[in-house]
């Protein structure tokens, strides 16, 4: 199979399964026409059974067949793991407050059999539609959850166990390439020595906020073994930006690192002021910085926003943005790429395709 060359940009569905926000079905048609009407070709959509407890995927299945897209358009990367079931509360059971009038509640279901539980659901709720991007979604979270190192032990190979499955739907041409998506880096690290990923996704990892050098060095890695890494979540679930939430939690200003987080940001905010810079720009700009980051997923409830998230991630900003940031303690290292990395057509991202070895 030939390679799959990805857009810079990738867009983000957690709004078509109303994360914050429940946008009506009109504008979540909107937003995809958008994509469709701004993005290149293909269109690559990241979503998720989690968000919205499918309610995502259901949407872009029903929206593209509204839109007439060709399969060959578009890409979809469904992160596996976590099911669709009746909703038996009032709310949903899943990150509290997260998700806003859904009618569904999620279960996680991780194991060999599970993730194919979650796949073939996942394709029934795209419609005539299909999933080419697989990976295990949250498998952090999953690690997290257990009780004692033999628990842990167990979870880490039900998630090994999980990825051969994907690697059989990749090998039988049911899918073009498997990766990991986690809010954990480290965590991915440890996956990367028991799986054959072809790309990676960070969330929350890489971010103008937060860039650990022990993560710029995985990075570099991954990209000397030519896995194609995307990053995602650079606004932090929106907070960056202004919002009240920071990786899917309501922050507190009365809890001391809380309101650190909020005066990094104020101060944040401050220097882009007074470099004349939006932040959103120099977070989308800093996340895609590393040589090694071949794509950024987005994400906006506006359809009138799409463009602006095409200009961003081809927007270079000056030098004098990154040194002032410096200057006063808001990031750690000016990476190369911020400041000189080439210009040009938004679909020259990262690479992926289905091999036949490794």
């Amino acid at each position: 199979m030939m390679p799959i060359e990805l857009p810079r940009l990738i867009f983000g569905a957690t709004t078509l399964g109303n994360l914050f926000v429940a946008p009506s079905d009109a504008e979540k048609h909107a937003l995809l026409a958008a994509w469709f009407r701004h993005g290149g070709r293909p269109v690559v959509i990241d979503s998720a059974g989690k968000y919205g407890a499918g309610l995502s995927l259901e949407v872009i299945g029903r929206e593209l067949a509204s839109l007439d897209v060709a399969a060959d358009e578009v890409l979809i990367s469904n992160k596996l793991g976590w099911r669709r079931v009746p909703l038996r509360s009032a709310a949903p059971t899943f990150e509290p407050e997260a998700w806003i009038d859904i009618r569904h509640d999620a279960v996680q279901d991780i194991s060999r059999d599970g993730i194919l539980r979650c796949w073939q659901q996942g394709n029934e709720l795209l419609g005539g539609y299909r999933a080419d991007l697989l990976s295990v979604h949250d498998p952090d979270e999953y690690l997290a959850a257990a009780i004692d190192p033999a628990d842990r032990r167990r979870r880490l190979n039900d998630i090994v166990a999980a990825y051969r499955a994907l690697a059989d739907l990749r090998d039988s041409g049911d899918a073009i390439a498997i990766g990991v998506g986690a809010k954990d880096w480290t965590v991915v690290r440890e996956l990367d020595r028991h799986c054959d990923f072809d790309w990676v996704m960070l969330a929350n990892s890489f971010t103008v906020m937060r860039h650990p050098p022990e993560l710029v060095d995985f990075i570099d890695s991954l990209a000397r073994r030519s896995i194609t890494v995307v990053n995602s979540a650079l606004m932090h679930g929106g907070f960056l930006i202004g919002g009240d939430f920071c990786d899917y939690r309501r922050l507190d200003p009365a809890v001391a690192a809380d309101a650190a987080l909020i005066d990094w940001r104020r101060r944040f905010h401050q220097a882009c002021r007074d470099c004349a810079v939006s932040p959103f720009d120099v977070a989308v700009a800093f996340g895609r910085s590393l040589p090694g980051i071949g794509s950024v997923a987005l994400s906006t409830s506006r359809p009138d926003r799409v463009e602006s998230l095409v200009a961003a991630v081809n927007r270079q900003l000056p030098a004098d943005v990154w040194e002032l940031l410096r200057r006063r303690e808001l990031i750690r290292l000016i990476p190369a790429g911020a400041i000189d990395r080439p210009t040009g057509p938004a679909t020259n991202g990262g690479t992926v395709t289905k091999p036949s070895s490794r």
